[in-house]
């Protein structure tokens, strides 16, 4: 079959991923084998080309949010079927999706409506799973006495999932930022009760609306740089959740107000160990919110054809750091 792949990291100037011959993926027991029909992109993505290589020897295959056709399935998968649409994240300790099938735990993927389209579908499941995570932890809501959310980078693709996932199962107050006017229209369309511009001061910002402090934080980018900033405008005992690598983080600013820091890494519950089982849950009780008009696919850049160009092109646009929603590539 035919995969997106490359040897050596690399920069996007340097762009050397290219479409090449691989073996057919080997089934484990629980596994479904799936035809990729479509394919999200994330920055971390883009982040792990430039930074990891393969062995010696060996090529690297990325992407780990799609949306396909179930094909094959292991002696122990359950709940499936062959011709089942689904849609899922993958496993990063193993080759990615960015290939014409892939071999995946069926603990990580859901069955999809045949009214949402592959495109729809596949902008989701990272989105999904790490708000979900970041912000309800392993429960199925935000922690008790968070009322007022502030959601940084509320325009991104995470940012964009949290906003709805907050007001489609909790009662909680969302502020969002974004900065530029295309950004504030979309994060208004999430369902953001208030948009803020993260360039200028939050607390101010927080202050003219009426709001004294918000109960929780969650940060998609840049939390480092913000972190002043968040500790600022969070109350005492509130939270904040991060997705992003920070570095070192002045943790004196959190004694002061017994705040609570949460990390979210959307594949620790499969390298860690944890119950890899409950994600594809989380995405199933997403998808019928999905069919039932709660929440809403992020799609805003639709790219066509599993192709080393069309692959160059995604990358460029999610390395701008200013997308709206999700970039997907249909195949």
């Amino acid at each position: 079959m035919k995969a997106l792949a490359y040897e050596k990291a690399h920069a996007l100037d340097a762009f050397a991923i290219d479409l090449i011959e691989v073996a057919e993926p080997r089934l484990r027991d629980g596994d479904l084998l799936v035809e990729v029909r479509a394919i999200g992109i994330n920055p971390g993505e883009a982040a792990i080309r430039k930074s990891r290589s393969a062995e010696p020897g060996g090529r690297v295959i990325l992407g780990w949010e799609f949306a396909g056709v179930v094909v094959a399935i292991g002696p122990a998968a359950t709940g499936f079927a062959v011709g089942d649409r689904v849609m899922g994240t993958g496993d990063i300790t193993r080759d990615g999706i960015w290939a014409e099938r892939v071999a995946v735990d069926h603990q990580v993927v859901a069955k999809i409506a045949d009214e949402l389209a592959f495109a729809d579908a596949a902008s989701l499941p990272i989105g999904i799973l790490t708000a979900w995570e970041a912000l309800f932890r392993d429960q199925d809501t935000v922690p008790a006495g968070v009322e007022t959310v502030l959601v940084i980078g509320g325009a991104g693709g995470v940012g964009s999932t949290a906003t709805q996932l907050l007001k489609a199962r909790t009662s909680a107050f969302v502020v969002s930022t974004a900065s530029r006017p295309e950004s504030r229209e979309w994060a208004t369309a999430m369902g953001a009760d208030l948009v803020v511009d993260h360039h200028a001061d939050l607390a101010t910002q927080l202050r003219g609306a009426g709001i004294d402090t918000v109960d929780l934080v969650f940060s998609t980018a840049g939390t480092s740089a913000n972190l002043a900033s968040i500790v600022e405008v969070l109350r005492p005992f509130g939270h904040l959740a991060f997705i992003d690598a920070p570095g070192p983080l002045d943790l004196d600013a959190f004694v002061g107000k017994s705040l609570s820091l949460h990390s979210e890494m959307v594949f620790s519950k499969i390298t860690a160990g944890g119950d890899a089982a409950s994600q594809g849950r989380i995405l199933a009780e997403s998808a019928d919110d999905v069919a039932a008009g709660r929440l809403r696919p992020i799609v805003t850049t639709t790219l066509a054809g599993l192709t080393a160009e069309t692959m160059r092109t995604a990358h460029a646009l999610v390395e701008t750091g200013g997308t709206i929603g999700k970039t997907v590539i249909a195949l």
